[in-house]
């Protein structure tokens, strides 16, 4: 069996059935609302909730680590807003939790593992969703 880092996050095959599975959603790639506080370039150790019924055109991106020209043109490419209504829409996931998670840049490791990610995982677990999609930017 191979090994694995106590620092690495656990593997966990899904098992479930797609349409029968509520999806949420935790990014990092600096997604938010134009209405939310943007994220501080230098880091940023704090996360915004996004409404899943919230629009593209609601969402902007401020993360300065990353070329973020395709997800500024369609948000999609980071938070699948649209794309999880169609998919829920024509049954292929049960649907998602009402919000989803987003974080911006941040180096502040050992305030991520021993703050934030407990923080992270409580939101999760809130959500009683199915699996949880990553994205990053």
């Amino acid at each position: 069996m191979t090994e694995i880092s106590r620092y690495c996050i656990p593997y966990t095959p899904f098992s479930g059935k797609l349409e029968e599975s509520r999806i949420g959603v935790v990014t990092t790639a600096g997604a938010h609302l134009r209405s939310q506080d943007p994220f501080v370039l230098e880091g940023d150790t704090t996360f915004r909730l996004i409404p899943a019924d919230a629009t593209t055109g609601e969402v902007t991106i401020t993360h300065g680590h990353y070329d973020h020209a395709d997800a500024r043109a369609d948000a999609n490419c980071v938070l699948p807003l649209d794309v999880l209504r169609d998919l829920t829409a024509e049954g292929r996931i049960a649907g998602t939790p009402s919000e989803f998670l987003s974080m911006g840049f941040s180096q502040a490791m050992r305030e991520i593992k021993e703050r934030v990610a407990p923080e992270i995982a409580g939101v999760a677990r809130r959500w009683k969703a199915d699996a949880i999609l990553l994205t990053a930017g």
